[in-house]
């Protein structure tokens, strides 16, 4: 692989928030391993390459930008009756059980304890992940058919 390849490649999987990526191809292995923010990481740390044969620079370290004190301090409205759930595995985020069938929910929908959100494919299993508050589903944090990492945030509910 030339230098312009893995670039595509790195854009490619940050684009797909994919954290960890290997390949071996023509007696090249490439392990690519990155964070994405708001993963508990403060600062953005750039690809780690590892190439077996070919040696290829990592790119330059980006600086994270500064917060102004001001925004950083101003808590968000009513924060403490927002509840966030959360994903448990890794996998790939599904919002209906197959392409033709309703979401299991909405933006607006009403959910108890237990309702199903949306299943993670993981490994060619699926897992049905179900909401562990009773409230409002006020956002859906990902896209359907999405890669998504373990404790990547899937849904904000407005707690009753």
């Amino acid at each position: 692989m030339n230098p312009k390849e893995i670039k595509e490649l790195i854009e490619l999987l940050s684009d797909r928030r994919i954290a960890e990526f290997e390949m071996e191809r023509a007696g090249i292995k490439l392990r690519i391993r990155t964070t994405h923010p708001g993963e508990g990481v403060t600062t953005a740390l750039p690809p780690v390459i590892t190439v077996a044969s070919t040696p290829v620079a990592a790119p330059a370290p980006v600086a994270a930008p500064a917060v102004p004190k001001a925004e950083a301090a101003a808590p968000a409205p009513a924060a403490e009756n927002l509840h966030t759930v959360k994903s448990p595995i890794v996998g790939t985020f599904y919002r209906a059980a197959n392409p033709n069938a309703k979401s299991f929910v909405d933006v607006g929908s009403r959910i108890q304890t237990g309702s199903v959100l949306c299943i993670i494919e993981a490994m060619k299993l699926m897992n049905e992940i179900e909401s562990d508050a009773a409230g409002e589903v006020v956002a859906i944090l990902v896209e359907n058919g999405q890669p998504v990492e373990y404790g990547q945030p899937l849904f904000t509910i407005k707690k009753d």
